[in-house]
């Protein structure tokens, strides 16, 4: 079974933080973490420089995701190791861009994506101004992605409770699930009484909660108790470690500055880097076979 599908299906809340690279994928299995989640809003800072408005392709997304799968004990094409959800925008078009999306993230042994029903070009989902595609058109994509043979889990985001409301967003999430999605990720409802209207409605489907700074004081929402009462199972952290890591990229970068050195500045120690990049596995390996061929 698919790793991330069989957490969906169990009884647990699942954190899944964000990575962004070979050395923070390997941070979150250090610490424990069953789960990670890779953030179109930080692939687009990171490989473009540019805001979550539309500018991202999945083919950005996939080639970022290669680089870390293997560093979270999986392997291209393989769903081993500690499955990554990765976030698919709006599947970049029509449905046949979206099912090659899918088949993409597949290849370079992605768990799991989910896919939102905005228009493309899209907008972060805490902006105002977004606009959905028609529900037919959306569930036609989720369909399409469950039908590809794929074994992705399909997670069916809806930006609709912040645009026509609570209601639309249970109608389009009981679509979706009967499209063939895995599960549902109603962006926005983060409240106890919102989310315990769609479980309610949705009994027995696994909720996905986005906790993101975007939306304010991550510390401020319901306890992770709470939430999995009301079904959630997976609560994504997409921005937590960038953030941290910008932050204190720029307390080094000052003090280089003021000081002429970062001493001081809260930091990994070289050996520790080393060890997350896998420097002596690979000089062992290169000492093994060295000593093979020294005539």
């Amino acid at each position: 079974m698919n790793p991330l599908a069989a957490l969906l299906r169990g009884s647990d809340l699942v954190d899944a933080p964000g990575v962004y690279d070979a050395p923070t994928a390997a941070l979150a299995v250090a610490a424990g973490h069953r789960a990670v989640h890779l953030s179109g809003a930080v692939c687009s800072a990171l490989a473009l420089g540019l805001p979550d408005l539309g500018y991202l392709h999945g083919t950005h997304v996939a080639e970022r995701a290669a680089g870390l799968v293997p560093a979270l004990g999986g392997m291209p094409g393989a769903a081993a190791g500690v499955p990554l959800l990765a976030d698919a925008d709006t599947g970049y078009g029509n449905v046949p861009h979206t099912v090659w999306t899918a088949r993409r993230y597949a290849a370079v042994g992605v768990s799991g994506l989910h896919l939102e029903d905005q228009v493309q070009p899209k907008r972060c989902g805490h902006l105002p101004g977004k606009t959905l595609i028609d529900l037919p058109m959306a569930a036609a994509k989720i369909r399409a992605v469950a039908e590809a043979g794929t074994g992705l889990v399909v997670v069916a985001r809806t930006d609709a409770y912040t645009v026509t409301g609570l209601a639309d967003a249970i109608d389009r999430a009981r679509a979706y699930v009967a499209a063939g999605a895995d599960a549902v990720f109603v962006e926005g409802a983060d409240t106890l009484d919102a989310l315990a209207e769609v479980h309610a409605a949705l009994p027995g489907v696994p909720l996905v909660v986005n906790r993101s700074e975007a939306g304010g004081d991550t510390a401020a929402t319901p306890s992770r108790e709470d939430l999995a009462a009301t079904g959630v199972r997976l609560l994504l952290h997409p921005v937590a470690g960038v953030l941290a890591a910008l932050h204190a990229a720029a307390q080094a970068y000052a003090a280089i500055g003021r000081q002429g050195h970062a001493a001081g500045v809260p930091r990994l120690t070289w050996p520790q880097f080393t060890a997350l990049v896998g420097q002596d596995d690979a000089l062992a390996l290169d000492a093994r076979y060295a000593q093979e061929t020294t005539p």
